[in-house]
């Protein structure tokens, strides 16, 4: 009975371990990035809330290679009537095909920034840290197509996603 018990105690052990491994898996991005088609104007259609952009809607992002090192990065979103504005670089990570970069606002903290979701004609992205704490889903447009959206949501799913917390982002028609 004492050996029945021991052996039952370590399978569950070793089932609630292995559940870990697989809600751990390693986050992908995608292969490479054209860094000169992500250029650009991208509109925020959903995100993981931040403290940073609290109250923020019609948010979007500018993305401007330069002939440096880095990427300028200029996020605007809109906070009690008025434009919220702030401006960055982006470094890209050797060897990451550019779908890994270190964005920076304040010197000298950088923050991960990966590319885990790419349209093959650059429409839109998806990009995320890699504790899946941060998740933003970019488009070119103000508005998403719903079934591209839903089809993105069912494989940051499989990509390990908790999508509870996912919000629409408010982008208002002009």
């Amino acid at each position: 009975m004492k050996s029945l018990f021991q052996t039952l105690t370590r399978l569950i052990i070793l089932v609630s371990f292995m559940t870990k491994i697989s809600n751990a898996q390693e986050l992908k991005t995608v292969i490479s990035v054209d860094l000169k088609k992500y250029a650009g104007t991208w509109y925020e259609i959903a995100s993981f809330p931040q403290r940073f952009q609290k109250g923020c809607e019609c948010t979007s992002v500018k993305y401007t290679p330069t002939d440096k090192d880095y990427i300028i990065v200029e996020n605007r979103c809109k906070r009690n009537g008025k434009e919220s504005y702030i401006k960055g670089k982006a470094f890209v990570d050797e060897n990451s095909g550019n779908a890994k970069l270190k964005v920076q606002f304040f010197w000298p903290f950088k923050g991960k920034y990966w590319i885990i979701d790419l349209a093959y004609d650059y429409s839109y992205a998806v990009v995320s840290h890699p504790n899946r704490k941060y998740l933003w889903i970019l488009s070119r447009k103000p508005e998403l197509d719903d079934e591209i959206y839903n089809s993105i949501l069912t494989r940051l799913k499989e990509k390990g996603f908790d999508l509870s917390d996912l919000q629409i982002t408010k982008q208002i028609k002009n």
